[in-house]
């Protein structure tokens, strides 16, 4: 056994605000055109949001801004330059094939109910605690010792002063029933006030640790957030966390790990691995095509934006279950 460590963001955190902004675009697209092909990336800070990427549908009157506003506050100026997705990457899609390359990472363990690592779930419920009395920018962190007690506890939390900080931590550990060292790092640099964009620039995807498994398991390195199910680096991560699920209670397994690999333009997966407690096979028994995929999970359904907020695994998500 060994240190493990974990960390979370509010949704008001500046990358989570553009993970939000990106996936509130692409669920706005979707009510109306399930057939949209999306990629939006957006980046904020300082009084000003941009929203790049390319989107093809037959919706035309998405309001992007209205939708920036709503998320990141109305004082905000918002510039975009969105274009249609490439021909040449759309031929490819068109026929079935993997929007893009790529390598996407399941897993699933038997640590939490949420079949989570444990570190990533104290982190996220820590935050999602404080968060739920005081709703600002800020960040958990939690790393448990090799014999499975807590060994220290990080909260640094926009307009929460050290001392209700610290109560909200001692609240939740008497919650969770949690013992060990209990180091405890409240707003260790200060008190602070200035949080979001006003103190930071945030970028879609910059938290993909955070919106996967913590950093004990490998990611395949793709973003979620802005893209439509066409694309495998979403599509085909959920997959492989739904297979990862299935694995783990078939087999009464104590850890499994899905590989899926594909190449832009191609339909099947060069590679469809499941590694159960530290044996691999190969992954059988499910359609793995984008367009199965999607058909199977049902992702072409304006669903995204609540992914956006605290991960995509471990939130009651349909490939969760």
């Amino acid at each position: 056994m060994f240190y493990r460590t974990a960390e979370s963001v509010s949704p008001k955190h500046p990358d989570k605000l553009c993970d939000r902004i990106s996936d509130a675009i692409l669920d706005a697209y979707l009510a109306a055109d399930p057939d949209a092909r999306v990629a939006a990336e957006t980046c904020g800070g300082h009084g000003v949001v941009f929203v790049t990427g390319e989107i093809t549908s037959k919706a035309d009157d998405i309001d992007v801004p209205a939708i920036v506003h709503r998320i990141a506050g109305d004082d905000v100026e918002v510039h975009t330059k969105i274009v249609k997705q490439s021909p040449e990457i759309a031929q490819g899609v068109d026929t079935g094939g993997a929007g893009d390359q790529g390598i996407m990472i399941g897993y699933a363990c038997d640590e939490t109910p949420e079949l989570l690592p444990r570190e990533v779930v104290l982190a996220r419920r820590l935050n999602q605690f404080i968060y739920d009395k005081h709703p600002y920018d800020g960040k958990t962190q939690v790393t448990i010792a090799p014999d499975g007690s807590i060994d220290s506890i990080v909260a640094s939390f926009q307009n929460v002063p050290h001392d209700e900080l610290e109560k909200l931590v001692r609240d939740f550990i008497a919650k969770e029933k949690l013992d060990g060292k209990l180091e405890l790092h409240i707003n260790p640099a200060g008190d602070w006030n200035q949080g979001g964009f006003d103190a930071d620039t945030g970028l879609t995807g910059r938290k993909l640790i955070v919106d996967n498994y913590g950093p004990r398991v490998a990611i395949g390195g793709g973003c979620y957030s802005g893209k439509d199910p066409s694309k495998v680096d979403r599509s085909a991560a959920y997959m492989a966390r739904r297979i990862a699920v299935d694995y783990l209670r078939k087999r009464k397994a104590h850890e499994v790990l899905v590989r899926l690999a594909y190449a832009i333009g191609y339909a099947e997966p060069l590679e469809k691995t499941v590694i159960i407690d530290g044996k691999p096979e190969e992954i059988e028994g499910y359609d793995l095509t984008p367009r199965g995929i999607i058909k199977y999970l049902d992702l072409k359904r304006p669903i995204y934006e609540k992914s956006a907020e605290y991960g995509h695994y471990g939130e009651g998500f349909d490939w969760d279950k």
